[in-house]
């Protein structure tokens, strides 16, 4: 994995995209939001299924865009939200209720559900390089996720 700056990683195999996520996962606690921004195909499931696998779930991680939401039960349980049919809706799915809840949120899509995220979040955004590269950029919104995006940092760029 290249680490090209203190918020961008480049990964060049689903491999590192999990070791990413699973070191990301370690410093996240319950409460916390994490909203995944990228084209189709870009790694936005491949990514929660790493932040999973950190947290000791093992059932098959899948894209929840049917369902729209997906629960993972674990020390730390793990909401896995995809906001990508919600687009033209004002539907109320609840969204509060998992935020507010002791476990983490991941939001794909998020930018059609903006009015209902909190102030305060971790934004990855996945871009497309080839077949098997991805970058990451990762955007702290309050200084909470701004000193996970530091520790990660450290973490991955040490190992």
């Amino acid at each position: 994995m290249k680490v090209l700056t203190n918020k961008q990683f480049i990964s060049t195999s689903l491999k590192q995209t999990e070791f990413l996520a699973y070191h990301l996962a370690k410093l996240l606690g319950g409460g916390d939001v994490i909203t995944l921004e990228g084209d189709l195909g870009t790694g936005k499931t491949a990514f929660t299924k790493g932040l999973a696998k950190a947290l000791g779930i093992e059932e098959p991680v899948t894209s929840p865009t049917f369902t729209i939401i997906k629960e993972y039960e674990a020390s730390i349980p793990l909401y896995h939200i995809d906001a990508y049919r919600l687009e033209f809706s004002d539907e109320d799915i609840g969204l509060d209720e998992y935020i507010n809840k002791n476990g983490i949120t991941v939001i794909e899509w998020a930018q059609f559900i903006e009015q209902y995220l909190p102030e305060e979040l971790l934004n990855i955004k996945i871009d497309y390089i080839d077949e098997t590269s991805r970058s990451f950029t990762f955007t702290a919104k309050g200084k909470y996720y701004e000193d996970i995006i530091t520790r990660l940092f450290k973490e991955v760029n040490m190992t």
